[in-house]
């Protein structure tokens, strides 16, 4: 969607549901202040949430940032992104109110000294975003903590992903906890907070119509596509040293698959979800050896066309030639009673057919057919489709038969509820949902650093099979939806990719 049309989205929505649990007041501390992450989704949510009266009056954004001249620069950039969101002139100069800018360098205690100042004469919640490289992590936690600023009610917010690989992901869990407690650490994955995600589990466990059949008894195989349209934007520098496995699967995509294949929590409790949310990433069948290949497809998009208009490849973007995969499909099984014999077929790239994210649930077939003079195609499996993005919402296909006498004609028909016309009002952004919970002091939809070693330790061997096979990424043209070999992938079980339908 361009700009200008999302401006006119926002204008045109309905406004939020109202809050019923109070935000009380809080100091936002955003670390990476101009980046992308910044620009694009944490400014604008909360300023979403100043619009609906949210947002207590004397709460503040602190922005800090590296180089001097991102001081004059910044609030110019924030307040064009704002329009962009179709904010009127008078929000975003309310919003812009709240806004201070410091400078700070992650690796120079001095420099937190007016930080502190800050902080100190308030009596706020200090809720610290660190929207930087994983590498700064530690030193920006430990010049917090000896200024004094990971007491009391402060909470630190760790933007993914954490680390590279294993090893790296516990040194900043264990330099993190030497500071702060993980009661006040948030691991964010903005896809948890995404209503679709959140759903899920009042599909599943408010409606037995559905908890009865989520499992290998009805269900013949789960495909989860977060797929997008874009290209490298700002994040070459970033991007290329990590690729799709580290940057998606390894937290958002996984994610999906532990709250869609979990078992019932006891209670809906921040520990109560994470338990089981951790227990099938430790069934989760390890990928290793021969199976990477089998089991795995890298790629990276050539040149190609995206909505009709020319987009370059991935090399041509970069500037240099690489081998980092801007796309991976996996196929991976669940070790468990309720799962076994289940595959789920993953996927995740840049420049393909559409930006869309969703779970596809394809069940079994019906055991023997009555309708002996219908079509096969009329009688094809049941399938459920959760959509996280865009027109969040549920999809479910079904066989109807065609009204009328005479003979019996049966047709494909979807049963399509959407969050924007059952509801009647704007449904807020993940980050919206995600950093009010931070204030609020809930974590049901973070991550815990069990969470976060368990992924990585099922990546890691991932990782290690392309290197010690020379497993390079196949190309695939830009607007597609990846390389011919993950249509084989899922093709060699007789089965075929959903692609989903976009914007």
């Amino acid at each position: 969607m361009t700009d200008s049309k999302a401006a006119q989205a926002g204008r045109n929505a309905p406004q939020s549901q109202p809050e019923r649990t109070p935000v009380p007041p809080f100091d936002l501390v955003i670390f990476g202040a101009s980046g992308d992450l910044a620009l694009r989704k944490l400014y604008p949510a909360v300023a979403h949430r100043d619009n609906e009266g949210v947002l207590p009056p004397e709460s503040r954004v602190i922005a800090m940032v590296h180089q001097a001249s991102h001081r004059e620069t910044l609030p110019g950039r924030i307040a064009t992104r704002l329009e962009q969101e179709g904010l009127d002139h008078a929000t975003i100069e309310r919003f812009m109110a709240r806004i201070t800018i410091l400078q700070a360098d992650a690796h120079d205690p001095g420099s937190f000294a007016a930080l502190a100042e800050l902080l100190h004469l308030s009596r706020r919640i200090p809720a610290i975003y660190l929207s930087t490289a994983p590498d700064l992590f530690v030193p920006i936690c430990r010049n917090l903590a000896a200024k004094g600023l990971l007491a009391g009610e402060a909470r630190v917010i760790l933007e993914k992903p954490i680390g590279r690989d294993l090893a790296s992901a516990k040194a900043i869990n264990d330099a993190v906890a030497e500071v702060i407690p993980e009661s006040r650490t948030y691991r964010i994955d903005h896809y948890l907070g995404k209503e679709t995600v959140q759903n899920l589990l009042v599909l599943r466990f408010a409606n037995t119509l559905f908890e009865r059949s989520w499992s290998s008894r009805d269900i013949d195989h789960v495909q989860i596509t977060v797929a997008e349209t874009v290209g490298l934007e700002a994040r070459a520098g970033y991007y290329d040293k990590v690729g799709a496995l580290r940057d998606m699967v390894q937290n958002h995509v996984l994610q999906l698959l532990c709250l869609f294949a979990s078992e019932p929590p006891n209670q809906l409790e921040a520990d109560a979800v994470r338990d089981e949310k951790l227990r099938v990433l430790r069934a989760l069948r390890p990928i290793t050896g021969g199976d990477v290949l089998r089991q795995t497809v890298r790629g990276q998009y050539i040149a190609g066309s995206i909505d009709g208009q020319a987009v370059p490849g991935y090399a041509d973007e970069l500037g240099q030639a690489s081998e980092t995969e801007t796309f991976v499909a996996l196929r991976c099984e669940v070790d468990t009673w309720r799962w076994a014999g289940v595959p789920f077929y993953l996927r995740t790239g840049k420049r393909l057919g559409a930006r869309s994210s969703e779970i596809v649930v394809v069940f079994k077939p019906v055991p023997h057919s009555i309708f002996s003079n219908v079509v096969p195609e009329a009688l094809e499996p049941n399938r459920l489709v959760l959509r996280l993005q865009p027109n969040d919402g549920l999809q479910l296909h079904m066989t109807m038969k065609v009204p009328g006498s005479g003979r019996l004609k049966l047709v494909p028909r979807t049963l399509d509820l959407r969050y924007d016309t059952a509801f009647g009002f704007r449904t807020p952004d993940a980050y919206e949902r995600l950093l009010t919970d931070v204030i609020r002091g809930d974590q049901t939809l973070f991550m815990r650093r069990d969470e976060v070693e368990a992924a990585w330790t099922w990546v890691d061997p991932i990782l290690a099979g392309w290197h010690d096979q020379g497993a390079r990424p196949h190309r695939y043209t830009a607007g597609s939806w990846g390389p011919s070999q993950a249509i084989g992938l899922i093709e060699r079980d007789g089965r075929s990719w959903v692609d989903p339908e976009g914007e």
